[in-house]
């Protein structure tokens, strides 16, 4: 059962990664590469060279999930991204588009009502 949604973060790891890890060589990504907490709630990504495997690693309440697609037949489109970044902040709506193999190259994002937020 897919249980992402969002209000979960997202982030895509910029290098490439050999998809033959799993729960505990991706974790140990996180948290050496990124300096992250992998059990923080967040969901982390990762796409091998080819860009044809991707995996999406997420903390829930009671363990670790690992989602895990590969394509048949093209590759997954990755957002424009400094590549001195070791990873990329995406939301909810780009994370489904690069799952889905839509295209994000020409995406624009119309205005919309942001509530402020009161401090005080």
């Amino acid at each position: 059962m897919f249980t992402l949604s969002s209000s979960n973060r997202f982030h895509l790891y910029s290098e490439a990664t050999d998809m033959r890890k799993s729960f505990n060589g991706l974790s140990g990504i996180i948290e050496n590469e990124l300096e992250g907490n992998p059990i923080n709630g967040d969901v982390f990504m990762f796409i091998n060279r080819s860009r044809d495997k991707i995996k999406l690693l997420h903390w829930s309440a009671s363990g670790f999930t690992l989602y895990y697609k590969r394509l048949e037949k093209g590759s997954f489109e990755l957002p424009d991204y400094d590549l001195s970044n070791c990873s990329i902040r995406l939301d909810y709506a780009q994370m489904v588009m690069i799952v889905d193999g839509l295209s994000i190259e020409n995406i624009k994002r119309r205005k919309r009502y942001l509530p402020t937020s009161k401090s005080g």
